[in-house]
């Protein structure tokens, strides 16, 4: 029943799916949202526009990698109903990708259509930018759970813990509530720094605190503080399981990875607002973002045993 091939392309899908996140990133970083004017999903009124601009070339090119990832997820999908029996979780796993894989297509396609996109500083582009990013952190889980569970070496579902482990159930649910509210406020701070740069780190601080200041600058401040105060209780919550729970090896190596990608993303956090967020260290600090969320999901899977 289990296939290493297929084990590989689930993996595959979701790194596919990352890179496509990635890109999107390079889209807001660049103003290059409206590089296809307002049509969905053609660009500029073509299929493939004639004579592109850069930041066309940009936006099109996040549109075409797009279509290849839900393709592939409806390929899993496929694949899973092939390979899986019912009520497998790897099946119900796939079909939930491609759930939050189709309305990641949709807010996308909304965000083109209501101008979302490139220099609107609307709050309702906020609000656009907390359900998308609530949406694909959703859409990772989904993927990330649909590989680790199809894992040949992991051939009994198991359901519900009891136990010490199963009174860590409202512990995780805060962390990943957390980490969705991280998410959000990383995406509205990275739009701020986009859309209103700053010469230096003493005037971004200086526009954080002004009263008369956008609200996206106003709220960027949320960002770090909500992430070194989350990051710190994850760190003390994942010591404390390893250390006094007898959790099965497979856990133990995702809790310490998971230590380890906090350690480096509290970090990386800092060197971008030293350095003023580049957009590589943007990129790469939204790479080990993804990573932490898919880590905790697959940790706190096996933690819990479900």
């Amino acid at each position: 029943m289990a296939s290493r091939r297929f084990t590989f392309y689930a993996w595959f899908v979701l790194a596919l799916n990352i890179a496509v996140i990635l890109w999107g990133a390079v889209v807001r970083a660049t103003g290059s949202g409206a590089g296809c004017g307002e049509h969905w999903p053609l660009c500029n009124g073509q299929v493939i526009p004639p004579a592109p601009q850069l930041k066309t070339l940009i936006e099109f090119g996040h549109r075409l990698t797009s279509g290849v990832a839900l393709i592939c997820v409806v390929g899993l999908v496929i694949w899973a109903f092939r390979a899986y029996p019912r009520k497998h979780p790897v099946r119900r796993a796939a079909v939930l990708s491609l759930v939050f894989e189709l309305t990641e297509a949709l807010i996308g396609a909304g965000l083109v259509l209501l101008g979302h996109v490139a220099a609107n500083a609307s709050v309702q582009r906020g609000y656009s930018l907390g359900l998308h990013l609530s949406n694909t952190l959703l859409l990772l889980a989904a993927l990330g759970l649909t590989a680790w569970w199809s894992r040949p070496d992991r051939t009994v579902f198991q359901r519900g813990m009891t136990g010490s482990a199963g009174n860590f159930r409202p512990m995780l649910a805060v962390v990943a509530g957390g980490l969705v509210l991280i998410g959000i406020t990383g995406a509205i701070a990275a739009l701020g720094d986009t859309l209103f740069g700053a010469s230096s780190l003493a005037a971004g601080m200086r526009q954080d605190l002004l009263p008369s200041s956008h609200i996206f600058l106003r709220l960027r401040i949320l960002h770090p503080i909500v992430a070194v105060a989350l990051g710190f209780y994850l760190l003390g919550l994942v010591s404390y399981v390893l250390a006094k729970i007898d959790v099965a090896a497979m856990t133990r190596r995702l809790g310490v990875v998971l230590i380890g990608i906090v350690v480096l993303q509290l970090c990386l956090g800092l060197a971008n607002l030293v350095l003023m967020a580049p957009v590589p260290l943007q990129l790469a600090h939204l790479l080990l973002a993804d990573l932490l969320w898919i880590t905790f999901v697959l940790f706190s899977t096996e933690l819990l045993a479900i």
